[in-house]
């Protein structure tokens, strides 16, 4: 059975404008200058403004006012050129639809490298290189280059060797034996890296040390340990491996740290044009105990609507444009003024939540050092606006201080509470253990507890798995681990 009843709701919907605010917002400098630019191929009444125009125009501000219309619908200077020039309008609009049209769809189908990247020799072609020039058969290159092609990042053979010499025997006819394989896989690994391709670490260092420049005596007592006794090497069984070498531990120092300077990821620290350098969007400086906050936009291009388009739409309510002509300066002026308030309120906003955060974290600036907790929503009382927009702001984006370059969200951390009831933060908390663990003997490492018992005795209520927590967050190994002789 159909019934009609009415209902009563509340919905809340972005602009179109709004939603463009937020896409900006959340944009680090170096995409802000790639938006920028992709706009201004995109709409032809952006133009980008040089530093002379720029000066000129603040000048003089006439120049940003639209043409005062006489009498009879046209300026003064149009009053004597338009009769020699009665196609202005039209034919310049047509040109530039058409123009339009084709740098847009360039835009949309070609991918342009604004900078040329060099070429690079990868670690496979370096070694593809250096197989060249050992006595292999056909088929046997053929095994080098599928090996190769099987290493992954951290420069070892994940796939097991027997596999690869079956799959190539089948697919190709080959007649490679698993015993030559294992010939040639030794080769490999005693090219420029040595230990490229190994299957483990056992071996990789194993490989390093025999090919090494080394003492005889301390390569026979470190290839022993690494092949005899490496589960106690690397559980750190000192005493054990002392006693078994019949050494004493000042004889084995120089042996393990001969083994600690050796490669263990030999594919590790190739150059790559795809590194990534972090560009800070503030700068703070400090000026006679006050805090100046900069966005760093100097590379950003400054843009404004073309006067000349400012003029032809003057023009375009008076003359007989085609209302094709008319929706599109119409559509890309408005698209052209959103988009430049667009970026104006981004700057806005963004000098806002730095400066907020200076205040709330003002003696870390002058200091580097205590960190006081802060959230979002600190941030978000303090200057009117909601968490999700101070998270836009805040995510990906990094500041410039006298005490390095941090991102933002290095400055917001959760409070622990003092045995005084004063709150401190959990990066603080990270900063202290840190400060232990480097101070602690070598010999006897501090364990989880031991350290927590030396926090609660400096005020600081946390727990074991606390310290836990925060040191493996900080990639610091346990107590065992950082063991040394």
């Amino acid at each position: 059975m159909l019934n009609l009843s009415q209902r009563l709701t509340l919905q809340q919907k972005l602009t179109p404008q709004q939603v463009q605010y937020l896409q900006m917002l959340q944009l680090p400098v170096l995409a802000l200058e790639q938006r920028i630019k992709a706009e201004l191929e995109m709409n032809p009444l952006l133009e980008e403004v040089d530093d002379m125009e720029l000066t000129q125009e603040q000048e003089d501000t006439a120049l940003d006012e639209l043409p005062e219309p006489t009498v009879d619908g046209q300026t003064e200077e149009q009053t004597t050129s338009d009769e020699d020039d009665r196609y202005t309008f039209e034919d310049f609009m047509n040109d530039e639809l058409e123009g339009y049209k084709t740098s847009q769809m360039n835009y949309e189908s070609e991918e342009r490298d604004e900078f040329p990247q060099p070429a690079e020799v990868t670690l496979a072609q370096r070694l593809k290189d250096q197989i060249l020039l050992l006595d292999l058969t056909p088929d046997e290159r053929v095994l080098c280059e599928e090996i190769i092609g099987n290493i992954d990042e951290d420069g070892y053979l994940r796939r097991e060797l027997p596999l690869i010499v079956q799959d190539l025997n089948l697919a190709q006819g080959l007649s490679i034996t698993n015993e030559r394989a294992e010939e040639i896989l030794k080769l490999i690994q005693r090219l420029d890296p040595p230990g490229i391709a190994s299957r483990n670490l056992q071996e990789c260092l194993i490989v390093q040390l025999e090919v090494g420049d080394v003492q005889p005596k301390l390569k026979e007592l470190a290839l022993s340990i690494l092949c005899e006794h490496f589960e106690d090497f690397t559980l750190k069984h000192y005493e054990e491996l002392a006693k078994d070498l019949n050494l004493t531990l000042d004889q084995l120092k120089p042996i393990i740290e001969l083994i600690q300077k050796l490669n263990p990821k030999p594919g590790e620290g190739q150059i790559s044009v795809e590194q990534n350098y972090i560009i800070p969007d503030f700068i703070v400086e400090r000026d006679n105990g006050d805090f100046i906050v900069m966005l760093n936009d100097r590379t950003v291009p400054t843009i404004r609507v073309n006067r000349r388009y400012k003029e032809l739409m003057m023009q375009s309510s008076k003359k007989t444009a085609s209302n094709g002509v008319r929706k599109f300066i119409r559509q890309r002026f408005e698209a052209a003024k959103w988009f430049i308030a667009s970026i104006n309120q981004r700057r806005d906003t963004m000098i806002k939540v730095m400066r907020a955060i200076i205040e709330k974290q003002h003696e870390f600036f002058e200091t580097g050092e205590n960190l006081k907790p802060m959230i979002y929503k600190d941030i978000a009382d303090n200057i009117g606006m909601d968490i999700s927009t101070i998270s836009r702001v805040v995510n990906g984006k990094y500041v410039q201080t006298e005490y390095g370059v941090f991102e933002l969200r290095y400055f917001f951390s959760d409070k622990l509470t003092t045995f005084t009831g004063e709150e401190i933060a959990n990066k603080e908390v990270k900063r202290m253990i840190k400060e232990i663990i480097e101070q602690e003997n070598p010999d006897h490492p501090l364990s989880d507890d031991k350290i927590a018992e030396m926090l609660n005795k400096q005020g600081l209520n946390i727990a074991r798995r606390t310290v836990a927590k925060y040191r493996e967050a900080m990639k610091i190994p346990v107590a065992r681990l950082r063991r040394k002789i």
